[in-house]
């Protein structure tokens, strides 16, 4: 079975600075539909223990080429990608716009993987919100009824003080002593629809 910051950080930071209404609504939007939530530590756990859960990683495929992969992902489709071709000289970057084939490439990579209504699937992106939830919901609306959110994603949590304050280094998978790599496992990475 198993194989062996763009437009949302800035939505997230202009809610936020926008005051405690819109923070609850940033707080709700890392709800899911299904309400299944586990911190990376106990996402592995959760994969040592059931050999039919799954690992989807939906971040942008450059941001996993310099922050690296979690070794054991089966799957890797992100739910958004920088747009490329518009850069934004307001917000000096790229746009992140909705991976248009997300719902069609998630169903055929769980399809060839043979994965059932009621395996546990855990989606993970960088910190937890804004793509893994979203992404939950829309492999939940697949069908599926046990799509977990991975709460501190990949890169986990920001330093509140010190030299590095802002360094994202708390928890998170990458920070848990949890198996990574800045190498891709070809097979399980993500291909544009061509």
């Amino acid at each position: 079975m198993k194989k062996t910051h763009g437009l949302a950080g800035c939505l997230l930071a202009v809610m936020l600075a926008a005051g405690p209404a819109l923070a609850e609504e940033v707080a709700a939007y890392r709800e899911t539909q299904l309400g299944l939530y586990v911190t990376a530590s106990e996402a592995y756990e959760l994969m040592q223990d059931n050999d039919r859960a799954i690992l989807i990683d939906v971040r942008d495929p450059v941001e996993i080429k310099f922050t690296g992969f979690a070794e054991p992902t089966d799957i890797h489709v992100p739910w958004v990608l920088a747009d490329r071709d518009h850069f934004n000289a307001d917000a000096k970057t790229w746009p992140m716009v909705k991976n248009a084939d997300f719902e069609a490439q998630v169903r055929a990579e769980l399809e060839a993987l043979d994965v059932a209504e009621d395996d546990p699937i855990i989606v993970m992106c960088r910190s937890g919100s804004t793509r893994s939830a979203p992404g939950a919901d829309a492999i939940a609306e697949m069908g599926f009824n046990r799509v977990y959110s991975v709460t501190d994603g990949f890169e986990g949590g920001k330093l509140e003080a010190g030299d590095s304050k802002g360094v994202r280094a708390v928890n998170g998978w990458r920070n848990s002593g949890l198996p990574w790599s800045y190498e891709i496992d070809p097979d399980v990475a993500w291909r544009p629809v061509e």
